[in-house]
């Protein structure tokens, strides 16, 4: 595994200046490196702070406050090291964007809601409803921290907005976010899952009965029902079903075959053939759908998918077979640290 950090990278990372190649490099490296993944979601937090500020003209005296200040201070130490200039402005803008968010927004009707046709603005409140006929679209605006868009024939519930928590809840139709936030911050509740953001943008589409999918294009989001939970990177989607929750994650460009095959086994009772073709049809990225199947599968099945994960990327001998089959938790995010590279 690589050790290198992408710290000077994670700007032009977070603003798509990267090429193709740096992008999957980066992506690669956050897979595994928590420490580059806190320092990417400081990144997108700062930015999306700094995209909800308005920029207004001080008065004089501020200024001449603060040169009169900057005039009587002895000559300049170099006590402000770039990580720390870094940390101070991130934890100013947090301040400030929290508190002209508060002073912008009323208590009661928290939440600030657009018709995209028009651009018009309303004020919200908690618990009410977000509804688009055929034809209309609309914008949520997620406080500070991103926007949610409401595509036609939806039906949206505005939920708490908190500092520490924000929530829609979706009845059915369509919506797309984009959010820059530290992970576990932004929530959308299905009838059949409830949405995570880990520091992403996607699409989530679910009809009144719970059947949907979700759809991820950048950063990673995961689906949890029930103490079951599906990881999905970009590039990635996953079916979802009432009664069941999440199915198993897969990636748009895998194979009908495997796709299929998948929805036989999450929702089809299908378990052990369609295993085999799942199997069968696995590319090196597809260890993605092989990792979740690992807790999923019948404790007889289990080491069939251990072994064709083997097959297609060798693991460090230091990660236990028998640990792994056991459902050992450090050993399975041992196995998808590593795997996660090639996602």
């Amino acid at each position: 595994m690589l050790t290198r950090h992408v710290s000077r990278q994670l700007a032009r990372y977070c603003d798509g200046q990267l090429s193709d190649a740096e992008a999957r490099t980066v992506d690669a490296h956050l897979a595994s490196c928590e420490r580059c993944r806190k320092e990417r979601d400081e990144v997108r937090f700062a930015a999306g702070l700094i995209r909800q500020l308005k920029t207004v003209s001080a008065p004089a005296t501020v200024w001449e406050g603060i040169s009169t200040q900057l005039d009587s201070r002895p000559a300049p130490q170099r006590w402000l090291t770039p990580r720390l200039a870094v940390a101070w402005l991130l934890g100013l803008l947090a301040v400030g964007a929290a508190a002209y968010w508060s002073i912008r927004q009323p208590d009661s009707r928290p939440w600030e809601v657009a018709r995209l046709s028009d651009g018009v603005r309303t004020n919200m409140a908690v618990g009410e409803w977000v509804e688009t006929d055929a034809r209309s679209r609309a914008r949520i605006t997620v406080g500070p921290i991103g926007t949610v868009d409401v595509e036609p024939g939806t039906r949206v519930r505005l939920g708490s907005l908190l500092p520490d928590q924000y929530r829609l809840a979706l009845a059915r139709g369509t919506i797309s976010a984009r959010i820059s936030a530290p992970p576990r911050l932004f929530f959308v509740e299905t009838p059949a899952s409830t949405v995570v953001d880990l520091g992403c943008a996607y699409t989530v589409q679910v009809d009144e009965a719970g059947t949907g999918d979700l759809r991820v294009t950048e950063g990673w989001a995961s689906l949890e029902w029930s103490g079951r939970e599906s990881l999905v990177p970009a590039g990635a989607q996953c079916q979802i079903r009432s009664g069941v929750g999440p199915g198993t994650p897969f990636f748009e460009d895998a194979s009908a075959a495997l796709r299929q095959a998948l929805l036989d086994f999450d929702f089809g009772g299908g378990a052990s053939a369609a295993v085999t073709t799942v199997l069968s049809e696995s590319r090196v990225r597809d260890t993605l759908t092989l990792w979740h199947l690992l807790s999923r599968v019948e404790p007889a099945e289990r080491g069939r998918v251990y072994d064709r994960i083997v097959e297609l990327v060798p693991l460090p001998e230091t990660i236990s077979r028998v640990d792994v089959l056991r459902l050992d938790r450090d050993s399975l995010t041992r196995v998808r640290e590593e795997l996660a590279w090639r996602w």
